[in-house]
């Protein structure tokens, strides 16, 4: 098959054109952008309308796309405040999103937004028509995650002096890849509820066997718990890969044992990887395996002693 340099070659180049606001009444100076491919027989090449001070440090927040379950508007308001905190820092900050119902989407958000598909080739077009020094992939929730490993490979096959800022792509794989999750925590002694990955419906059912139903099963690579259920028998694990979820070797399920009556918690922390701030602990009211958007939620914990907390 062809390379990805030979097929670029086929294909014409990408510019970027500014959205009119003012339907040609007025002269537009919204930075709006929206690409286009100039076919030859227009002659020329195609002029890009994006304006940038390549002076100015600059840096591509990728936002969250379109809201659905598993990906909420919360992941909206991180983009915002990352886009907001950079613009404080004197950085330009420019957006890629295409979901015009967002905050990040407003006229007034950014120095820059690109209405363009959440993938690794269009992000990079943006890193590459705006010289942007880095892009942030963890605000915009799994949509935006998604991106993080392909857009890298991207970024080094084009030669772009551009990285991924904060949370590193390997850092990101080895929190959602369960099975590398799993081996972390039995390597630093945390304790787990038993489990493992299964990459067939075979392994699936074997693995159920050994721990005893219920069951929890998940996909690896998902936020918020999308695709998540507790299974009770061969039946119900069986229909559960038929329909939720494709299972492979590269998509793997987790299976893990589920613990009847336990208690649920969120912590919400902040980490620079040395010091860690707890911002708050929450009890859930229901048992746990209600998904925390059902769920009531108590702070300061009820079930917890002083020193647990401490």
């Amino acid at each position: 098959g062809a390379s990805v340099d030979e097929v670029e070659m086929q294909v014409p180049d990408r510019a970027y054109k500014q959205v009119d606001t003012c339907a040609g009444e007025f002269r537009a100076s919204t930075p709006y952008y929206y690409s286009a491919r100039q076919p030859e027989y227009l002659n020329g090449d195609p002029l890009d309308e994006v304006r940038v001070d390549p002076d100015v440090e600059s840096v591509v927040v990728v936002g969250g796309g379109p809201i659905r379950i598993g990906q909420g508007v919360e992941f909206d308001y991180c983009a915002v405040h990352a886009v907001r905190a950079l613009r404080e820092m004197g950085i330009d900050a420019h957006v890629i999103n295409n979901n015009p119902e967002t905050v990040s989407t407003d006229y007034d958000t950014s120095d820059g937004l690109f209405f363009e598909p959440i993938t690794a080739e269009e992000v990079a077009d943006v890193v590459e028509v705006t010289g942007a020094d880095g892009v942030m992939v963890q605000f915009g929730g799994q949509t935006s995650v998604d991106v993080g490993e392909p857009l890298e490979d991207e970024l080094a096959r084009r030669g772009l002096d551009c990285r991924v800022l904060g949370t590193s792509v390997e850092a990101m794989d080895l929190a959602e890849d369960r099975d590398r999750f799993n081996r972390l925590m039995d390597q630093k002694d945390i304790l787990q509820p038993e489990g493992g990955s299964a990459t067939s419906e075979d392994e699936a059912l074997e693995l159920a066997h050994e721990l005893g139903y219920p069951v929890l099963v998940r996909p690896s690579y998902v936020l918020g718990g999308r695709a998540m259920d507790v299974v009770h028998g061969d039946e119900e694990l069986t229909e559960y890969i038929e329909e939720a979820v494709r299972v492979s070797p590269d998509k793997p399920i987790l299976v893990d044992q589920f613990i009847a009556d336990g208690v649920e918690l969120d912590v919400d922390a902040v980490s620079d990887g040395e010091r860690t701030v707890i911002g708050g602990i929450m009890e859930h009211v229901e048992a746990a395996g209600v998904h925390s958007g059902d769920s009531a939620c108590m702070i300061p914990p009820r079930s917890l002693s002083d020193g647990t907390l401490a």
